[in-house]
């Protein structure tokens, strides 16, 4: 088992002209990769795009963390190449289908003649509430 090292102190939004009380552990150390991937060698990150997988938690944006060491099983939340196309869906190795977690979208048949693989489970999904241009390549500016 491994600990990480977290800041053992709520955070709040207001403001004060005090210095911070998170400054004596400036001196920890704290990664998110280590936070965050369980398996660095065989993970990669997406970008969400779309409204399909909502009531997973998973919104357009979002930064999708997908370990392929990992092997899928009923009902995880996957990134697959359907047809050419990366997808995010819930799978349903029972009946063949890539489930969505809203309502306007339908579940898709993994049809014998699809061209269909899995390429990871998705074990964490970050929320990016400053949106970058990530998919141009483009950094954050100020």
């Amino acid at each position: 088992m491994r600990v990480f090292p977290f800041i053992p102190i709520p955070a709040s939004a207001g403001i004060s002209g005090f210095e911070s009380p998170a400054a004596e552990y400036s001196q920890l150390g704290l990664s998110l990769d280590e936070l965050l991937i369980l398996h660095p060698s065989s993970t990669f990150i997406g970008v969400a795009q779309g409204d399909s997988m909502q009531g997973a938690g998973i919104f357009d944006g979002d930064l999708l963390i997908v370990d392929r060491h990992i092997t899928a099983q009923q009902g995880a939340v996957i990134v697959a190449n359907f047809n050419g196309e990366f997808v995010c869906k819930i799978l349903d190795k029972h009946r063949k289908l890539l489930l969505s977690s809203n309502d306007k979208h339908q579940a898709v048949k993994i049809h014998d003649y699809d061209e269909f693989c899995i390429e990871g489970v998705v074990i964490r999904s970050v929320r990016l509430h400053h949106h970058c241009s990530l998919l141009a390549g483009n950094a954050c500016l100020p």
